[in-house]
């Protein structure tokens, strides 16, 4: 809290002057935005601000040279990209992949620290309201996000290869110890950590967009630090730009290793030799017209429908693989991985370069790059989250987005990894000399229905493929249109079409080892998020602290001690607390400077060309008659849950 300047009262009459106490200007500086005090604004929703949206034709345009210029280079001189990517990932790993390692734990020990904290008790929402879905949906919405292409890719594969070659100094090679050190590693990779991250960025636009009126950019989020003017000038748009681009890495190489996976589908199904990069190619050709057309249709509650089937899909294909499959075996192996995965967690959290070349290159090659992974994704999977989180506290937000998805995906991992690694150790002769994409239908292979599995399995990927596609680029969409909740379609196509290229490249850069050049440029293109991540945490924990609610405990506790104080002094024993007007300095509030603009600015109202415009808090009124078309802002439309496919 900032230091009092100006001694006085909140109340209104108490600040009128007699003649000869102050001049109109002094009266003026007296009053607060709108006449409230900011320790009882109840917050403000995005949907009630007068905002005028549209691209912001520096960002889009600045983001899509550079990824268009990527791309040609990439078709062009394909050589030359792979190794000035392969220098600028050794130059990240080398130089810091300490930063990847650091902010992550940072920021899972941050989210844990708010939630347990008392700045639990704020919502990301005005006071009084309440969360927009069920306790259950909201469950349903977050295991949602947290299953997707990788599921299918790494769920197998992970696990089986720490298995066969465990982390350096972990355990023998398939040991019984290297079976749940290996399921404790996957876990340690895709659980609290990853979505720590997700949660960061989520709880940070929830609370800018609908506790204190902001849109949903992610460079509104550091307003505090940078103020509205830079906010909105060219640093605050570098940030929106910086966004773009990881959304953009991260979610391409997603789209690649879907790309992968249906193709080694479309090899084992029509018993054709081995996809050549043209095939892919043209899978991802064939896939991309599909979301084209999803796109420009405008049949977004059928895209739902669709992600919702294939979600049951994704759940009853790992049902019919746990029952199918070593059922007994996977009953005891994922509780214990758990446990293993709890007790282990420090100090796989320390394990990097210090530790010797073997952990630094087994850091590099996974950890890193998940971290990196996780933190391209972020801006998209945190605006979903906040999207959906809208009216819970802080604190029930922490508790269940760390929590939720990380037990989700030690179920989905300990179902796929621990058959791969069952089937290997009962001599099925599957193992790391398959390919990530391979895998996975090896074991399909391996158990009952191997007719049919398969393709339901890549008709899950496709679907996640198209789904994942869309939603990303409305959120690029969003970034790049100054936050408006509805882009134009041409701009969404337009990401989503620079997501295939990409995605094309990466496949390109990685030749017969495609998942190397995913790694590769995922790394890169994740640094400069990583570093604005860093920041948020600051520019979050400056909004908390000048939240209305803190404003009053920070009142309530100062007013409470001193009325015990004065009354122990004053009546020993027998005395209670009323409330009056005290002597100027002896106040509850003699300490906070209520007028400063840290907590005052923020509340003040305008127009759509940015002037201040009256309102009424009361009335929940604006001056010149204004309303929210249809309770939303105009322009905007109720918040849907959009389909977020972690990799």
């Amino acid at each position: 809290m900032t230091k009092k300047q100006d001694s006085g009262t909140t109340e209104k009459d108490a600040t009128t002057p007699t003649l000869g106490e102050g001049s109109l200007l002094q009266v003026l500086e007296e009053n607060y935005p709108h006449d409230i005090h900011p320790g009882l604004v109840p917050g403000i929703s995005v949907d009630e601000q007068r905002i005028k949206y549209g691209t912001d034709r520096l960002v889009f345009s600045l983001a899509a040279i550079l990824i268009l210029g990527f791309i040609a280079w990439g078709i062009i001189s394909t050589e030359s990209l792979k190794s000035v990517s392969d220098a600028a990932l050794s130059w990240v790993v080398a130089n810091m992949g300490w930063l990847f390692t650091s902010l992550v734990s940072l920021v899972l020990l941050f989210m844990i620290y708010l939630g347990f904290s008392k700045y639990g008790r704020i919502p990301l929402g005005v006071d009084g309201e309440k969360p927009e879905y069920s306790k259950f949906s909201w469950i349903a919405m977050m295991f949602s996000a947290g299953m997707g292409i990788g599921l299918f890719f790494f769920g197998p594969y992970e696990p089986l290869t720490y298995f066969i070659s465990p982390a350096p100094g972990t355990a023998d090679p398939e040991t019984r110890e290297a079976l749940h050190k290996a399921m404790a590693q996957t876990i340690f990779h895709w659980g609290l950590h990853a979505w720590a991250i997700y949660a960061l960025v989520g709880a940070a636009v929830a609370y800018g967009a609908y506790r204190r009126g902001r849109v949903p950019l992610m460079s509104s989020i550091f307003t505090v630090l940078l103020g509205k003017r830079q906010t909105e000038g060219i640093p605050g748009r570098l940030i929106d730009m910086f966004a773009i681009v990881a959304t953009l890495f991260g979610t391409a190489a997603s789209l690649g290793i879907g790309a992968l996976q249906v193709g080694r589908g479309v090899e084992i199904v029509g018993g054709i030799g081995k996809l050549s990069n043209a095939g892919l190619i043209i899978i991802i050709a064939i896939l991309s017209a599909a979301f084209v057309a999803s796109a420009v249709s405008g049949i977004g509650r059928g895209i739902r429908w669709l992600s919702n089937i294939n979600m049951t899909l994704a759940m009853l294909l790992a049902a019919f693989v746990f029952i199918a499959g070593p059922t007994l075996f996977l009953l005891n192996l994922i509780p214990a991985s758990l446990a293993e995965y709890l007790s282990e967690l420090l100090h796989m959290m320390s394990k990097g370069p210090s530790w010797g070349g073997e952990s630094a290159d087994f850091s590099a090659s996974w950890t890193v790059f998940y971290w990196a992974w996780w933190i391209s994704w972020s801006p998209f999977v945190g605006i979903f989250l906040a999207r959906i989180s809208r009216g819970r506290t802080l604190r029930e937000y922490v508790q269940y987005v760390l929590v939720v998805p990380t037990v989700v995906c030690a179920l989905a991992f300990g179902v796929f990894g621990g058959t791969s690694m069952w089937l290997r150790m009962n001599g099925a002769g599957i193992g790391t000399d398959e390919s990530p994409q391979d895998l996975f239908f090896k074991v399909l292979e391996q158990l009952p229905l191997a007719q049919i599995t398969p393709f339901v399995a890549m008709a899950c990927i496709a679907i996640f493929f198209i789904t994942s596609a869309d939603s990303a680029s409305v959120v690029m969409g969003i970034l790049s249109q100054r936050g408006k909740p509805e882009p134009d379609k041409k701009i969404v196509v337009f990401w989503g079409m620079a997501m295939m290229g990409i995605a094309v490249v990466m496949l390109l850069v990685g030749g017969n080892t495609a998942l190397e050049g995913l790694q590769n440029l995922i790394i890169v293109s994740a640094l400069p998020f990583a570093i604005i991540l860093l920041l948020m945490m600051v520019a979050f924990t400056k909004d908390l602290h000048t939240d209305p609610m803190m404003i009053r405990q920070e009142f309530a506790v100062q007013a409470i001690e001193n009325a015990v104080k004065v009354g122990i002094d004053e009546h020993g024993d027998d005395f209670a607390l009323t409330v009056e007007k005290a002597s100027d300095g002896q106040g509850a509030g003699a300490e906070f400077d209520s007028h400063g603009s840290e907590v005052t600015d923020w509340y003040q109202r305008h127009d759509e060309e940015g002037n201040p415009i009256e309102y009424d808090y009361k009335a929940g009124e604006y001056a010149d008659g204004w309303m929210p078309e249809n309770g939303v802002a105009s322009g905007a439309q109720e918040p849907e849950p959009m389909e977020s496919a972690k990799p």
